[in-house]
């Protein structure tokens, strides 16, 4: 026999989170809500309802198989979009749940935030700058997948605080939520970490090529330059109605970055096929802008009401690294004819 509750889980949750939380946690009560209408869930707060929506959706499989920074590494320790967005995910929760913010609001927007992204990382998102738009970006694109594209073009009518949250996570502007800042923060420190620890994997990098001035403020080894980024970030934001690190550790963070800018994200070796990612896409891109028939039917369907230029980009940046390789052959390279001898 199912148990009777009083009230509904969802209930108990959402009244929890006005007795426990911080007085700057945003609450799920306080939703802006959805697009849509929609029949609420027993059992389930608003932001954990998209965190599960996210999760099962096609495009958070595909990050299994994009590009972190590494373009179709063999090893099978190299980060990819996927455990990417995981490490981000285990960090913007600790930081959330130590400055008692909303936790799941946090989650599902940091599970959400690199849903758009293009195959061959950064690379693949020139390309669509090139032969698209110069305005393009993985961020927008990641709500126009939430908003559009998920769901076989239904969208996953998601909350507008977790869209809030994706669309913001990188870039000059700040998510109108703590928790949607908190994800920012999240993915510069696991990106900064992980892709160091990527090229030192990939000898394009070793340890004792970082500054000591950064090292002496943000430690040596991968976890501990992550727990002294978020050390820093409750610490300094703890009650307080903003986040940020300490001014030391900002510094020292950002120092990073910027070598890493110039000594991984710019270096010859671990980018020397990203022209060659580039130029396939592009390709691609031309393709079926001029044979739009050929485009699956989500996407063609979506001719109705959008460009071609629209459609094709949508279909081309949800692409995984392996499928585009694989269609690129399949149109571009001709197959062997092997008659009988």
């Amino acid at each position: 026999m199912r148990h009777k509750f009083d009230k509904d889980m969802c209930e108990i949750f959402v009244e929890r989170e006005k007795t426990t939380l911080s007085r700057y946690a945003f609450l799920t009560a306080n939703t802006k809500g959805r697009e849509h209408p929609y029949v609420p869930c027993r059992m389930r707060t608003e932001f954990q309802r998209d965190r599960d929506k996210i999760i099962h959706s096609q495009s958070f499989r595909r990050l299994m198989n994009k590009t972190q920074v590494f373009l179709a590494p063999a090893g099978d320790h190299y980060r990819t979009r996927l455990t990417h967005t995981l490490e981000v995910t285990q960090i913007a929760r600790i930081i959330a749940r130590a400055l008692r913010l909303n936790e799941d609001l946090t989650e599902a927007a940091a599970l959400g935030h690199d849903l758009g992204h293009t195959p061959f990382g950064h690379a693949g998102e020139s390309a669509l700058q090139e032969c698209y738009d110069p305005n393009f970006t993985h961020y927008k694109q990641s709500l126009r997948v939430v908003d559009v594209l998920e769901n076989n073009g239904e969208g996953l009518n998601l909350t507008w605080e977790v869209r809030n949250g994706i669309v913001n996570h990188t870039g000059k502007h700040m998510a109108a939520t703590l928790e949607g800042v908190i994800v920012k923060f999240a993915d510069r420190i696991a990106y900064i970490n992980h892709d160091i620890d990527d090229a030192c994997r990939a000898g394009v990098l070793k340890m004792e090529d970082i500054p000591k001035r950064i090292t002496d403020v943000l430690g040596q080894g991968h976890s501990e330059r992550i727990n002294n980024m978020v050390t820093s970030i409750i610490e300094t934001s703890y009650e307080k109605p903003y986040i940020m690190m300490s001014e030391e550790v900002g510094k020292a963070t950002n120092e990073l970055r910027e070598f890493l800018f110039d000594n991984v994200y710019l270096n010859p070796i671990a980018k020397g096929e990203e022209a060659k990612a580039r130029e396939l896409l592009i390709k691609l891109f031309e393709y079926y802008v001029k044979y739009p028939e050929k485009l699956p039917s989500l996407y063609y369907k979506n001719l109705e009401n959008e460009s071609v230029e629209r459609c094709v980009c949508d279909f081309v940046s949800g692409m995984t690294d392996r499928y585009a390789i694989e269609t690129y052959n399949e149109i571009f390279v001709p197959k062997v004819w092997r008659g009988r001898v």
